[in-house]
């Protein structure tokens, strides 16, 4: 079990086609990976941005399970339903694994452990966790094209930091301010 994760661990990090190619990896103990990595990633992120801003792990860890279920639901619903190759066939729970598996470098956040790590290590994992999205993206969907499946990525990245920008605003002005002049 745990040589089976490391498998998809490495080819993830790899960015190994044939992981999201090869039926074995996406069983029943698929979804228990993708979800463990998921996982790890928030803590690995609330690891890194504490050595700046503290940040509850918890949260990051209940975060980063809903960012995995809105990130799969934009992909598929934008790759399956609305810009779908002819070949494209396949079930939310595959692209809800392989979303989980491409969330893999994320893990490496772990490393940065002072201030002066944690940006360069966020941005390089962040770009390698996008080139991960836009392979799994490719091979789960059956798609032709590379940029098709930039494309899909690149529109659910945006809806997502929309949404995401847009609940923070709400919160700010939620918040209890003093204005006091």
């Amino acid at each position: 079990m745990l040589a089976e994760f490391l498998t998809i661990f490495s080819k993830s990090l790899k960015l190994d086609r044939s992981l999201y190619r090869d039926n074995r990896y996406f069983g029943e103990a698929g979804i228990y990976f993708a979800g463990l990595i998921m996982i790890l990633d928030g803590v690995a992120g609330a690891v890194a941005a504490n050595t700046i801003v503290k940040t509850s792990i918890g949260i990051s860890g209940i975060t980063a399970i809903l960012t995995w279920f809105v990130w799969a639901i934009f992909i598929y619903v934008i790759g399956v339903k609305l810009f779908p190759d002819k070949e494209t066939k396949v079930p939310f729970k595959k692209m809800l694994i392989g979303v989980g598996y491409a969330h893999s470098p994320g893990l490496l956040r772990f490393f940065a452990v002072t201030p002066d790590l944690m940006i360069p290590i966020i941005f390089l994992t962040q770009f390698w966790i996008f080139a991960g999205l836009i392979i799994s993206t490719k091979q789960i969907l059956s798609l032709k094209s590379n940029f098709k499946s930039f494309g899909i990525v690149f529109l659910s990245f945006l809806i997502l930091a929309f949404l995401s920008i847009s609940f923070v605003m709400s919160r700010i002005d939620a918040l209890p301010i003093s204005t006091i002049s």
